[in-house]
């Protein structure tokens, strides 16, 4: 596990990310800016400045919490929508049998690394729009926040 610590690190890891495919969004055309923080052991992730950090222990999650779980090659919930707040703390709760990486087509896009286990990644959106929770490696949508 590692956190990438510089902002010319983050940069360099969006250019070389490039695109992630055309995420379409419903009812605007910006997805909604995005800050992030990964806590429980979870990697933080690339993108706009943290909102938090690490934290130790049993610390209840921020805001709304969503559950995800990521077993072989499904996942729950897949598509589900969820409208959440502008400046709104959101928890994904990821329980994953292998670690891997999720794609939040935000402004920035970001890619947020999970552990085997349990990880907590926090996520704070500060532009309205329509945001895709993505795993490409399954290629499926996990949710689609709509932020307002």
């Amino acid at each position: 596990m590692r956190l990438l610590a510089s902002s010319a690190a983050l940069t360099c890891v969006l250019l070389l990310a490039g695109g992630c495919g055309d995420a379409e969004t419903v009812s605007d055309d910006t997805p909604g800016a995005a800050t992030s923080s990964a806590t429980t052991g979870a990697t933080e992730g690339a993108g706009a400045s943290p909102s938090g950090s690490a934290s130790e222990g049993s610390e209840e999650p921020a805001g709304t919490v969503v559950p995800i779980t990521i077993e072989g090659d499904t996942v729950s919930p897949e598509a589900q929508r969820l409208p959440v707040s502008l400046d709104e703390t959101v928890t994904l709760e990821i329980t994953a049998d292998a670690p891997g990486e999720i794609h939040v087509h935000s402004t920035p896009e970001q890619e947020l690394e999970y552990d085997e286990g349990t990880t907590d990644l926090e996520l704070t959106f500060e532009q309205p729009g329509v945001v895709e929770v993505e795993s490409h490696d399954l290629g499926l949508t996990i949710l689609q926040l709509e932020v307002s």
